[in-house]
């Protein structure tokens, strides 16, 4: 019997394997990728009575892989917060999905764990920028307000280490960056005594200070929208950036548009914090989109659809 990870390489995804296998560790394969690599599945190699652990990515993107697995007799337990259709009936299957506009894959696995672990879920709800579901998870731990900034700081650099088009553009692959945080139950202890924390915060700062210098191209009521250049600073920025703009203006919904290297955008939507729902509508109306409701986006749009798209954009969330 074979034991497979599956997880998405954001903060989310790797706060939840985590969380997992501190309660029950297992000598897994690991499958990951960066952040929008979701269609994961497709690359497990398992046979019957093999477990498969699927964290933070949607089942609707991996719908066929995920049938053939079932239907061959491999073991498969699901937690997700995005978009999913409708789930398998199969002795094979266990899902604990919750698309919940406050809700994120670690917290899913939390409350599973009653809590055991609940500091690495606090960091994961911080990463997926639900900074007041963070809050609320971390009341029990009674943490002062420096505390809980770390927390916050660490969710956001692991966050934002995910983004990227290929492994290339990261600061360290998420299978690493997974293995380094192994050792530690405690993620103030990964804070203090871990260079890599070090490296990701220096990174994400020079490319923060960049994103600075941009302007949106469009700002009307309800909207505001950024052109990004080809870059690999602009590629792992982009969703740090757009989770900043997001509290910056609370109202309002944001979109970055990234240039790809071969062409065509590679999307990022943040809905309204106060209204967070609808950008996994919008960006499932183009192909590659997907999501959840308060963030999501498209890997390639190309470019004869980026007026379409700005159309949509606006008519989801302006004036």
């Amino acid at each position: 019997m074979k034991y497979i990870d599956v997880f998405n390489g954001d903060a989310d995804g790797i706060c939840a394997l985590h969380q997992l296998r501190l309660f029950e560790p297992r000598d897994a394969v690991l499958v990951t990728g960066v952040k929008r690599d979701i269609a994961l599945l497709k690359r497990v190699d398992a046979r019957a009575d093999d477990r498969v652990v699927v964290l933070d990515v949607s089942l609707d993107k991996n719908r066929e892989a995920l049938l053939k697995l079932v239907a061959a007799g491999v073991h498969v337990r699901y937690f997700d917060h995005h978009f999913a259709g409708e789930l398998p009936e199969s002795d094979y299957f266990e899902a604990h999905i919750d698309t919940s506009a406050d809700v994120c894959t670690s917290l899913l696995v939390n409350q599973v764990l009653a809590g055991r672990y609940l500091p690495w879920a606090v960091v994961a709800a911080f990463g997926d920028n639900l900074f007041e579901a963070a809050a609320d998870a971390a009341a029990p731990l009674a943490l002062s307000s420096e505390k809980l900034a770390q927390l916050q700081l660490l969710g956001t650099l692991m966050n934002y280490n995910g983004y990227g088009v290929t492994l290339d553009d990261l600061h360290v692959a998420p299978d690493q960056l997974y293995r380094a945080i192994q050792p530690y139950d405690d993620p103030f202890h990964f804070i203090a005594e871990a260079e890599l924390f070090t490296k990701l915060k220096a990174g994400y700062e020079a490319d923060m200070a960049e994103a600075a210098s941009l302007t949106d191209q469009l700002c009307e009521a309800g909207v505001s929208l950024f052109m990004l250049p080809d870059a690999p600073w602009s590629r792992r920025v982009a969703g740090a950036f757009g989770n900043a703009l997001a509290r910056q203006a609370p109202d309002k919904a944001h979109a970055l548009l990234t240039v790809l290297p071969d062409g065509g955008f590679r999307v990022s939507v943040r809905a309204p914090l106060h209204r967070k729902s609808g950008a996994d509508r919008l960006c499932m109306q183009f192909p590659s989109g997907g999501g959840r409701k308060a963030a999501a986006g498209v890997n390639v749009l190309p470019e004869a659809l980026v007026d379409t798209f700005i159309a949509a954009f606006k008519a989801q969330y302006g004036g």
